[in-house]
C-alpha cells in the first residue's frame, strides 16, 4: 500500500485480519527488552535459527503482523524473496507494555488460527510471561503464566529461558 501511495512509507502499521492497525511507539524499556531477548536467543540457539525483530510474518492473505521477535528457520537469502509463513516460525514473542490486551487477545487468536505452535507475551507492567501453546481454530488450548520460572522453547526443548533472564535489570 505504501508503494501505491495509500500509506506513507514511514507509517508504522501492520495488517491484522484485514484491518490496518496503527503500531504503538516503542519506549526505551520495550526496545531494551527486545534487544536483550534477541541476544539471549542468538547466544542459546546460534545458527539453528534466524531471530527477526519487528519484521513481517505472513499468516495469510489478510494478516501480516510484525511481531517484536520472531524465531524462524534460517534461509540463505534471509527471506529476501518472501516473508516467513507459519511453517517457518518456531516462536513468536511480543513485548507488551501498552498493547497487553491486543497481544493477549486478538493477536493470540490470529497466531493460533494460523497454527503458530509457540507464542509468548512478555507483560512488562506485571513482569509476567504468558506462554500460549496447542493452537486451534478456536484459540490456544494451553496458556501458562510465569513470573520467575524457566520454560523451554517448544521447538528446542534443550533451550530453557527464565522470565528473570528476559527482564534482566529492567
Amino acid at each position: 500500500m505504501a508503494e501505491v501511495g495509500i500509506l506513507g512509507a514511514d507509517e508504522q502499521v501492520e495488517l491484522l485480519a484485514g484491518q490496518i492497525i496503527q503500531k504503538m511507539p516503542k519506549g526505551p524499556v520495550h526496545s531494551a527488552l527486545c534487544k536483550r531477548i534477541e541476544k539471549l536467543l542468538e547466544r542459546r540457539l546460534g545458527e539453528q535459527v534466524l531471530v527477526r525483530l519487528q519484521d513481517p510474518i505472513r499468516l495469510d492473505d489478510y494478516s501480516e503482523p510484525e511481531p517484536d521477535i520472531a524465531v524462524v528457520r534460517p534461509q540463505d537469502d534471509f527471506y529476501a524473496s518472501h516473508h516467513p509463513t507459519p511453517a517457518d516460525v518456531y516462536l513468536i514473542i511480543e513485548v507488551a507494555d501498552t498493547t497487553v490486551e491486543r497481544d493477549l487477545g486478538g493477536k493470540a487468536n490470529l497466531y493460533s488460527t494460523a497454527g503458530i505452535l509457540d507464542y509468548w507475551v512478555l507483560n512488562v507492567s506485571a513482569r509476567q510471561l504468558h506462554v500460549f501453546r496447542d493452537p486451534s481454530p478456536d484459540g490456544y488450548q494451553r496458556q501458562l503464566i510465569l513470573r520467575e520460572q524457566a520454560i523451554q522453547i517448544q521447538a528446542f526443548p534443550t533451550c530453557e529461558i527464565s522470565v528473570l533472564e528476559c527482564f534482566g535489570g529492567v
